[in-house]
C-alpha cells in the first residue's frame, strides 16, 4: 500500500504534480510549533524526494521549489497580521506579502533537492538530501543578514526532554537527525526501525541528562509583567499615558507581594517587553521617576525602550532598540542595543531605492556594536536579547559569557496565532544549547522562564494580562555546542553529505532490495 502511495505520487505530472507538492510541503508545516504533529514529515519528506526522483536536476530543483513555498506559507502565515495593524496604509500588501516572503525562502529547499537527484535513489539520495538540507538551512540563517526561523528542529520543542540533544549538536544537528528519520519510509522496515531506534537514543539522552536534580536557583526573584497592549493602538498619542501607567500599576502591587515571598537576602528583578511603554525611558528622567516609584529598594527594571543619541540641536541623530536597566532612584545602570535589527520592521534595506517604507516613524534604527553582557548592580550579569535575535543559534551569548539571558519582545505584532510560539520554542533551544537559564518578557505573551536545560519554570498564556513570577534558576556550564557552535552541525552535515554522494557513486550491489531502491 505504501509503495503504490509512493508509486502515485512519483507519476503524477502537471499542475497536479505541483499542487501535490505544495501541498506536501504545507502538511510538513503542522510538524512546526505549536501544532508540532512530526509524524507528518513521514509522509512528506518521502513524498518530495519520490517526486523529485522522476525526472532530472532541473525538475527536482522546481519540485523542491514549491515543496518549500508550500512550507514558509503556511508556516509563516501570521507575518500578515503585523500588516494588518496599518492595514488603512499596506491593504495592498495583505495578499502578497508572505507569499512573496516564502519564494526566496523556498530556495533553501528546492537547491539539496537538486543535489539530491544527482546519486542515486535509496540511502545514497536521503543522505545527500538531509546533508544539503541543514547546509542550506545553515545559509539560511546569514544569507542577507540571516532569517532561521522556524529550523526544522524546532518541532521537537515541545518539552525540554526532545530537545536535549541540542545542548551537543545545536537545532541544527536535530534537523540533520529529523530529515534522516523522516525519510526512512523510503528505506523499508529495517530503515525505519533504525529511525525508531534513533528517536528513542535522544529520548533516553534527554532522561538522562535531565535526571540529576536542578541546583539551587539564584538568589534572584523575577517579575515579568504582560501589558497585553495591542499594537494598533501602541503609538497613538491618547494611548501614551493609560499603557505607562498600565505597566506602573501592574508593577507596583505584584513587586511589593513578590518580595514579602523573597527571602530577605533576594533581590527582584522586574522584567518588562520589548518597548513596554511609548516613552524613551532613558532620555526621559520624568517619565523615569514614575517608573521607579513602582519600585521598591531590592528592586531593577530590566524594560524595552527605544534610545535616541542626540546631536547638539537636540534632534535625533540616531535610535536604537534598546533594554535598558532601571534602579529604584531611576537612574539607568545598564543598556544593551539590538545588534540584529529586522529587515523592513526596523529598517528598510536598499535605502532610498524600494518605493515603500514599512518602517515606522521617520528614521532607521541604527545597531548595536556587539552583543554584550550587561553589570546593573547587584543584578546578575545578563545577556540582553531584543525580539527575534533569540533565534539565531550560536549568535546570542556574549564574549564574556553572562550568568543568564534575558529576551524581551513585542510579538503584538502578530496577535494570536502561530508566531509567538514559534518565537517561544526557539527561546527554549537557545537556552538548551548555551546551559544557560532565560526570562522572556513579551508584549502580548507568551512571557516564560526557563531553566538552564530549556525546562519550563513559569509561563504566561498567549493574549492575556498579568504577572508571572519565578526564582532566577542557575547556570550551568558551557555546554559542548556553546564551546563549539556551529562547528558541530557543520561537520556532521558535511559527513553526511559526503557519505552519501560517495555511496550514490558506487555501482549497487544486486539483491534483495536493489529493485525497490531503484524504484524509489
Amino acid at each position: 500500500m505504501w509503495d503504490r502511495f509512493l508509486g502515485h505520487l512519483a507519476a503524477r505530472r502537471g499542475w497536479r504534480m505541483w499542487v501535490t507538492a505544495v501541498g506536501l510541503g504545507a502538511l510538513a508545516a503542522l510538524a512546526l510549533p505549536p501544532v508540532h504533529l512530526v509524524p507528518v514529515l513521514l509522509v512528506a519528506v518521502p513524498g518530495l524526494l519520490v517526486m523529485a526522483g522522476a525526472g532530472g536536476w532541473r525538475l527536482a530543483f522546481w519540485v523542491g521549489f514549491a515543496w518549500g513555498w508550500g512550507f514558509f506559507a503556511a508556516g509563516l502565515y501570521w507575518i500578515t497580521h503585523a500588516i494588518l495593524t496599518e492595514v488603512d496604509r499596506f491593504w495592498w500588501l495583505v495578499p502578497i506579502a508572505v507569499p512573496a516572503l516564502a519564494l526566496p525562502l523556498a530556495v533553501f529547499v528546492a537547491a539539496p533537492t537538486a543535489l539530491a537527484v544527482r546519486v542515486r535513489a535509496g540511502w545514497p539520495r536521503v543522505l545527500v538530501f538531509a546533508g544539503g538540507f541543514v547546509l542550506f538551512e545553515l545559509l539560511r540563517g546569514w544569507v542577507f543578514t540571516g532569517f532561521p526561523w522556524n529550523l526544522l528542529g524546532t518541532v521537537w520543542a515541545f518539552g525540554a526532554l526532545p530537545v536535549q540533544g541540542a545542548a551537543w549538536v545545536g537545532v541544527h544537528g536535530l534537523s540533520l537527525a529529523t530529515v534522516l528519520v523522516a525519510a526512512t519510509p523510503l528505506l523499508g522496515w529495517r530503515a525505519m526501525a533504525g529511525g525508531a531506534a534513533v528517536v528513542a537514543g535522544f529520548a533516553l539522552f534527554g532522561v538522562l541528562r535531565l535526571w540529576p536534580a536542578e541546583p539551587a536557583p539564584q538568589p534572584v526573584g523575577i517579575l515579568i509583567v504582560q501589558g497585553n497592549v495591542a499594537q494598533e493602538v501602541k503609538w497613538r498619542e491618547e494611548s501614551r499615558i493609560p499603557i505607562l501607567r498600565r505597566y506602573i500599576e501592574g508593577t507596583r502591587e505584584a513587586a511589593l507581594a513578590a518580595l514579602r515571598d523573597l527571602p530577605e537576602d533576594h533581590g527582584l528583578v522586574v522584567i518588562w517587553p520589548e518597548t513596554a511603554v511609548p516613552f524613551l525611558l532613558a532620555d526621559d528622567p520624568e517619565v523615569r521617576q514614575l517608573v521607579a516609584g513602582a519600585l521598591p529598594q531590592r528592586a531593577m527594571l530590566l524594560t524595552g525602550t527605544v534610545r535616541a543619541e542626540r546631536g547638539s540641536d537636540g534632534r535625533a541623530r540616531r535610535v536604537f532598540n534598546s533594554l535598558v536597566a532601571i534602579d529604584p532612584a531611576g537612574a539607568v545602570r545598564g543598556v544593551a542595543d539590538k545588534v540584529h535589527l529586522v529587515p523592513f520592521g526596523e529598517y528598510m534595506p536598499l535605502s532610498g531605492l524600494l518605493p515603500i517604507r514599512l518602517v515606522q516613524g521617520g528614521m532607521d534604527f541604527t545597531p548595536g556594536e556587539s552583543l554584550r553582557t550587561v553589570r546593573a548592580g547587584w543584578v546578575p550579569p545578563f545577556g540582553g536579547l531584543i525580539c527575534y535575535e533569540v533565534i539565531f543559534p550560536a549568535q546570542v551569548v556574549p564574549a564574556e559569557r553572562p550568568a543568564w539571558l534575558v529576551n524581551v519582545t513585542n510579538d503584538a505584532w502578530f496577535g494570536i496565532s502561530a508566531g509567538p510560539w514559534q518565537h517561544l520554542a526557539a527561546a527554549r533551544l537557545r537556552a538548551v544549547e548555551e546551559g544557560l537559564p532565560l526570562a522572556r518578557a513579551a508584549q502580548t505573551g507568551v512571557s516564560a522562564v526557563f531553566d538552564a536545560r530549556g525546562r519550563e519554570v513559569a509561563r504566561t498564556e498567549l493574549g492575556e494580562t498579568g504577572v508571572l513570577q519565578a526564582l532566577l534558576p542557575a547556570a550551568r556550564e558551557a555546554t559542548p555546542f556553546a564551546r563549539l557552535g556551529l562547528v558541530t552541525p557543520i561537520t556532521f552535515a558535511f559527513g553526511v553529505l559526503a557519505l552519501g554522494w560517495w555511496l550514490g557513486r558506487r555501482t549497487p550491489r544486486a539483491g534483495r532490495g536493489a529493485e525497490r531502491l531503484t524504484a524509489l
